[in-house]
């Protein structure tokens, strides 16, 4: 909005200055974390207000519960002002003319993501209010949910805003390959559909599960943004895509505005969920922040990359599958709890501990996807 706005307002020079990706970033970047640290106490203490705290009870695990006692009552459904901070940064510094077909579709999707958590987390918190188990929707609800969002928002990349259109449309491409990719339009384009909703909600369920300590997904989701600022703008340049040897993808650097947007809405939510938190997440938050990841991941033709990018997701995850696979199989478990970062909990390591552990594996990931680019 700013880059049409600009010309009305500003000189010449600064139009023009307003025209590079970094600049935006920069702007995106500062605008959603001054966002955020500006109504993030007002937004928690209308949730302290309305009784919208954590409940530790119904986890199944007394021990669980006794390691997170202290967090009963503190108030969640934080995302409410992370995402808000996110889209209206998104609004401000992004570009939607020529080119820049994916930057709508994007704010809708995290929009979109968002709404569906903000459903689960009402519901979940009123059933705690009535005295019932908390459970909010169903599983079946959610993923529902999403998946129909997914598709959606996947049949606008294809369609109006043509993802990949001069090569026929959307292909899967692999790591440290230059030569080969998989066509991914045979059939009307079901694969990338099917593709696409596998990375979209996977990613969006994946940090969900990671929100489960103090700062703990806001901190990985911060390295990662980083990480895909720099993706997304090495894949928009053609100079760049050229000498990376990398597919480029027309408009594509535009999601480093976005992935800016994102590490500012993330920091100015780690400003209040450091521990100790006073606020948590939700999943109106963690779904609409994962969902974002996959979103720059999809438009630059990296989907891949993001099993590395956001390896600490994907790897807890992992542990929640295995976990209920093998006790439903052999009726043990693998891990002393599940996701991975109770399992840690449960041997010991104190909670700050687990935490900038784990948010040194993500950056130590982070920059070991940035490799991946340059090795072929």
């Amino acid at each position: 909005m700013i880059h049409w706005l600009a010309p009305y307002v500003f000189s010449e020079d600064v139009c023009r200055l307003l025209g590079y990706i970094s600049v935006r970033a920069g702007g995106a970047a500062v605008t959603a974390f001054l966002l955020a640290v500006l109504f993030g106490p007002r937004v928690i203490g209308w949730l302290r207000r309305q009784g919208m705290g954590e409940r530790v009870d119904g986890t199944g695990s007394e021990k669980l519960e006794e390691l997170h006692k202290d967090k009963a009552g503190t108030p969640t459904m934080g995302g409410l002002f992370v995402i808000g901070s996110i889209l209206a940064a998104g609004l401000l510094w992004l570009r939607f003319d020529g080119v820049n077909q994916f930057s709508l579709p994007g704010l809708m999707l995290i929009a979109a993501f968002s709404a569906i958590g903000f459903w689960d987390d009402w519901t979940k918190l009123k059933q705690g209010q009535s005295g019932e188990q908390k459970r909010g929707i169903s599983k079946r609800q959610k993923q529902g949910a999403l998946t129909v969002v997914a598709v959606l928002i996947c049949l606008w990349l294809t369609g109006p805003a043509g993802l990949q259109a001069d090569v026929g449309g959307p292909r899967l491409y692999v790591p440290f390959a230059k030569d080969w990719s998989l066509d991914l339009s045979v059939m009307w384009g079901v694969p990338f559909l099917a593709f696409a909703v596998i990375v979209l909600t996977g990613s969006a369920n994946a940090v969900n599960l990671t929100d489960g300590l103090d700062g703990l997904a806001a901190g990985c989701i911060a390295t990662s943004a980083i990480a895909y600022a720099a993706i997304t703008y090495a894949v928009g340049r053609v100079d760049w895509a050229q000498y990376l040897l990398v597919p480029h993808v027309g408009g594509a650097g535009e999601m480093a505005v976005l992935m800016a947007a994102l590490l500012g809405g993330a920091l100015g939510f780690l400003w209040f969920n450091a521990a100790p938190a006073l606020v948590f997440m939700g999943d109106v938050g963690s779904l609409g922040l994962g969902g974002a990841l996959a979103y720059a991941a999809l438009i630059s033709r990296t989907e891949l990359v993001l099993l590395v990018v956001g390896g600490v997701f994907v790897a807890e995850a992992l542990s929640v599958i295995l976990q209920v696979g093998s006790f439903k199989l052999s009726g043990k478990r693998i891990f002393r709890c599940a996701p991975l970062h109770h399992h840690f909990q449960f041997g010991g390591m104190p909670e700050t501990r687990v935490v900038a552990r784990t948010w040194i594996v993500s950056a130590l990931l982070a920059m070991c996807s940035l490799l991946l680019f340059k090795v072929r």
